[in-house]
């Protein structure tokens, strides 16, 4: 695929503009058309059993979610499974569609069900916002993405400061890529014994060039479902990093894009329990490579841990049981505890039962009982939010009442990609302040 179709692709969104209108009205018409046959036996037998069909079809998938497998700590929006039975139905109809018609129906029948899934997943995909473009959707290629073997040898000649900014500058402007790097590296789980997915690594215009400003670091955590590639869809961590870039003589931080889960429905809960040692892989493995792999500050001072989700709760967790790792995050959305969803399936599952070894490491615990003067974060929410903006505000107040500086942030939208590239953005200013990059 030429570049230039690329470059159209990723600009077509996926969430704003003509083609989910043009999708409702394509879905509009093919449904229309699905059920206009007008044979006695379509009206009275197939289109009632297809349309129960899909209800039934529905039903199961909510119950396996909701109330047998339970991936979720948190219920998926009705508006959800609404659209997931409306796609099967349009599948249910197709073939009686066909049979009521003439053996020309056979192409427009496949069109209409299709044009009905399609609308159908652009519609959830609006309640998560994780694929904001076609390009993203499709996974077309980025030419900002290189192999693992192009990192650049983290040695050689740096400079320092704190703040960073003002005692740096490139030798010459043509010195710095236009924008940003980035590639998956597998980050070794040699002390906690972690099943993790490979990582992302961004480095700013500014680890090209030499010498090389020893820039802070933000490790960076997905939800749950989730990935860390999820980061540079629906999270536009690319764009956002490169745009701050570009108004600071191509300074930014280096971004790991840690895996906090293990794989896609996962919830170990971020602690080092019998679901896995996540903590010890984030706080322990996770820094190790970094610091051996690519030239960055290792002082604390200059490290942050943020999340979205289930990777925003990860983040507090973080901070309160490392602060010597972890001075500084950023709470994305995230819960007033790790949860399998409920208190009493969390303990046994994690610990056996034992209440006080989740309560050992449970941030709003250990907020109620120790003092974190040296910590500082934000709490971003939704304005729209509502399952989750009560529970933040909770953890705000106890972060507060334990000595740590933060703020509480609300910005416009639901629990979605929306609100946390949001987040990312407005708050990427405060970070680079507070890692010592920026005066």
């Amino acid at each position: 695929m030429s570049q230039g179709l690329t470059g159209w692709l990723d600009r077509v969104s996926l969430v704003s503009g003509p083609l989910p209108v043009v999708a409702a009205v394509l879905a509009l018409l093919g449904a229309g058309w699905l059920v206009a046959a007008r044979r006695r036996w379509f009206l009275r037998w197939a289109l009632p059993a297809a349309l129960t069909g899909a209800a039934v079809a529905t039903a199961v998938i909510y119950l396996v979610v909701e109330k047998v497998w339970r991936p979720f700590p948190d219920p998926v929006a009705t508006a959800v499974y609404v659209w997931i039975g409306i796609g099967i139905a349009a599948l249910l109809l197709v073939v009686p569609r066909c049979v009521a018609g003439r053996r020309a129906t056979i192409p427009v029948a496949i069109v209409a069900a299709t044009a009905v899934v399609l609308t159908a997943a652009v519609q959830i995909n609006q309640i998560f916002y994780a694929y904001p473009t076609v390009g993203t959707a499709l996974g077309l290629p980025d030419p900002d993405r290189m192999d693992a073997a192009q990192l650049p040898d983290p040695s050689g000649p740096v400079v320092t400061g704190r703040p960073l900014e003002p005692v740096w500058a490139p030798q010459a402007p043509t010195d710095l890529p236009g924008s940003g790097r980035y590639t998956t590296v597998p980050i070794p789980a040699t002390t906690s014994g972690f099943t993790a997915r490979d990582a992302v690594v961004y480095l700013p215009p500014a680890y090209f060039a030499s010498p090389r400003p020893l820039l802070p670091v933000l490790v960076l955590l997905a939800g749950q479902p989730g990935s860390p590639e999820d980061w540079l869809h629906g999270g536009k961590l690319a764009a956002t990093m490169d745009e701050f870039a570009r108004t600071h003589h191509g300074l930014a931080p280096v971004v790991v894009v840690a895996d906090g889960t293990g794989s896609q429905f996962a919830n170990p809960l971020c602690l080092d329990s019998a679901l896995g040692n996540v903590a010890t892989y984030l706080t322990v493995d996770v820094p190790a490579w970094t610091k051996t792999h690519l030239q960055i500050d290792p002082d604390p001072r200059s490290w942050a841990v943020a999340g979205l989700s289930y990777g925003g709760t990860c983040a507090l967790q973080l901070a309160t049981t490392r602060p010597d790792v972890y001075p500084t995050f950023l709470d994305l959305s995230g819960q007033l505890e790790p949860t399998l969803g409920d208190r009493k399936r969390t303990v046994d599952e994690a610990f056996g039962g034992n209440t006080a070894a989740f309560t050992a490491v449970n941030p709003m615990d250990l907020l109620a009982t120790r003092r974190y003067p040296d910590t500082a974060g934000v709490f971003v929410v939704g304005d729209h939010d509502d399952a989750y903006r009560g529970d933040l505000q909770k953890v705000y107040a106890a972060a507060q009442n334990a000595g740590m500086d933060v703020r509480f942030v609300e910005v416009p939208g639901t629990h979605s990609f929306l609100v946390w590239s949001a987040g990312l953005r407005t708050e990427l200013g405060w970070l680079a302040t507070r890692l010592g990059l920026t005066a």
